[in-house]
């Protein structure tokens, strides 16, 4: 009786949360509107033309150039998780930027793989749709701020093992700031996770901070410290990174590191590489008529 309680409270504030987002995002793109495109002539830093957001759990606060398209794709695996000696997949996220404060995305981690007691199961990773907002953009004397909503589609084969086959809702809050040469990047996650055990929705949170610094024009680094707390059936666990970036041009940015497990529940370590690329700026003849 209590575990249906607690399902039917989840399933309220989710019903809540979610109306109250979707009105917040109204009022941003509402109020918001009017002021874009004064706000875009008059501020004088314009978007680079791709802002990866990967290899860190947290996102910039802030992104790419209106109307470009943006790809992400990479490898990913973790080592010695709790009950699962490896776990592989292939991130990938198209980011498109439809002006200064709206972005939409499309998430996927297919294909994902995990090895359990020497067995090997390989199949679909779950997908994911997000929208981001900008409610301020950065300035020398104050940091970008946004909020974002991301919901999971359970695509991953639940009776395999590779997804829960639930769907998740995240509500995230972005802070972005410049401070000499290094970027400070800090999200902070309220997750509404489906239950695998019981009806209803698990709550639970998640926090990142991640700082970037370009060593020279083209390589950079990046440190991240993430976390979460328990959810459901999985454990909360801290994680720390470490990438290094290369950037080929404007539009073609290559990373590579490592992560590491900070508490029990932790995988102990793991390896990824990926580039960021923008495939193309799908208002560029309008900008040309415009000019």
């Amino acid at each position: 009786m209590k575990d249906f309680r607690l399902g039917l409270y989840a399933t309220r504030i989710t019903r809540f949360l979610a109306g109250a987002l979707a009105l917040l995002l109204a009022g941003a793109l509402g109020g918001f509107a009017a002021k874009v495109q004064a706000q875009d002539q008059s501020t004088p830093d314009e978007p680079d033309f791709i802002v990866p957001s990967r290899p860190t759990v947290s996102n910039p606060a802030q992104f790419q150039k209106p109307g470009v398209l943006q790809l992400e794709v990479g490898y990913n695996a973790n080592f010695q998780a709790p009950g699962i000696h490896l776990q592989q997949d292939m991130p990938l996220a198209l980011r498109f930027a439809v002006n200064r404060r709206l972005l939409l995305e499309f998430d996927g981690d297919s294909p994902s793989s995990q090895t359990v007691a020497g067995v090997r199961t390989t199949g679909a990773g779950d997908s994911q749709l997000g929208i981001q907002v900008v409610l301020q953009h950065e300035k020398e004397s104050r940091p970008g701020l946004s909020v974002a909503y991301y919901i999971k589609l359970p695509t991953a084969d639940s009776a395999q093992g590779l997804g829960t086959g639930r769907v998740d809702h995240n509500f995230i809050a972005l802070v972005s700031k410049k401070i000499g040469g290094t970027t400070l990047d800090f999200n902070t996650t309220f997750l509404l996770s489906g239950r695998t055990t019981d009806n209803g929705h698990a709550l639970s949170g998640q926090g990142a901070l991640a700082a970037s610094h370009n060593v020279t024009r083209r390589i950079g680094i990046q440190g991240e410290l993430s976390g979460y707390s328990r959810s459901d059936a999985q454990s909360g666990a801290m994680l720390a990174l470490a990438a290094v970036t290369y950037q080929i041009n404007r539009r073609l940015v290559l990373d590579s590191g490592s992560r590491f497990g900070l508490t029990h529940d932790a995988p102990r370590s793991g390896l990824f590489a990926g580039l960021t690329v923008g495939i193309g700026d799908l208002y560029k003849h309008r900008h040309a008529r415009g000019s």
